[in-house]
């Protein structure tokens, strides 16, 4: 597991092409990062169904959200971590 640091927080959000964005952190670090792995389950498939929602992702309490109440942790986007998901697969 990835040592977490400091208090991360997420400044701009820019969707580019399919699933991957790119994420400015208030550290002023940036990262493309590929959303498709964290878009599972129910609150996020009208996101994974639907391109014009997913590009309305936008900052929402310091990390990327969307207006259905659908967010990603920033710390998963900012030391990779895996998704939530991969992580319940992996206990059973």
């Amino acid at each position: 597991m990835k040592k977490l640091g400091r208090l991360v927080r997420v400044q701009a959000v820019e969707p580019l092409d399919k699933f991957i964005v790119r994420v400015s952190f208030k550290d002023r670090s940036q990262k493309e990062i590929d959303l498709e792995k964290f878009l599972r389950g129910e609150i996020f498939e009208p996101i994974r169904k639907d391109p014009p929602v997913f590009r309305s992702v936008k900052v929402i309490g310091g990390t990327i959200g969307w207006d259905s109440g659908a967010d990603i942790d920033p710390d998963v986007l900012y030391y990779d971590l895996k998704p939530a998901w991969m992580e319940e697969e992996m206990k059973t």
